[in-house]
């Protein structure tokens, strides 16, 4: 079995809500082992480990970051996975979630885009096609203009608890490892 999971971010705005995608993708590269690395076809970057142990299923998982701009990204991310021939139920996207309190994890399978440009993008570029997974990464909302609140800084508790060490990546894997296992 091959999973695609691809975070979405900005590339020129590291460590900002709207890249907490990016952030995630490049922690499990770190608790992995593997680097990415720049990808022309994927026009991204890009790493693959073979015999992943999730949930006791063995995969083979490629982590991925498209450099398009968030709202852009659903041309790449869809070349990724005809370029890895992974299908839409074996590509799960990790996205941010103005809905969703700050440093929670919610996962969901399939459904509208509910207003996220990024996924609406992907769903776009797939044909309409909405049959994938998604981890969203809460980063809450205040009173001000949702595209500036987005593009903020991460606090530091925000980047320790997605980092490599921190509590957010299990909640990653445990979001995965319902995936993989089929246990929703």
């Amino acid at each position: 079995m091959h999973f695609l999971l691809a975070g979405l971010g900005n590339s020129p705005y590291p460590l900002t809500r709207h890249s907490v995608g990016h952030l995630i993708v490049d922690s499990l590269a770190s608790r992995l082992g593997i680097s990415l690395r720049a990808d022309r076809s994927t026009r991204g970057l890009l790493a693959t480990k073979a015999d992943v142990d999730i949930g006791s299923q063995i995969v083979t998982l490629t982590l991925y970051k498209p450099k398009a701009l968030m709202n852009i990204s659903g041309k790449p991310v869809a070349d990724a996975m005809r370029f890895l021939s992974v299908s839409p139920s074996e590509t799960i996207v990790i996205h941010d979630s103005l809905s969703h309190k700050p440093m929670s994890m919610s996962p969901k399978f399939g459904g509208s885009a509910n207003g996220h440009n990024g996924v609406r993008s992907i769903v776009s570029a797939l044909g309409n096609n909405m049959d994938f997974h998604r981890l969203r990464a809460g980063i809450g909302r205040d009173e001000s203009d949702a595209a500036r609140y987005v593009l903020g800084p991460l606090s530091p508790a925000e980047r320790e608890f997605w980092g490599p060490n921190g509590a957010g990546i299990e909640l990653v894997w445990r979001g995965l490892t319902k995936i993989v296992t089929g246990s929703r």
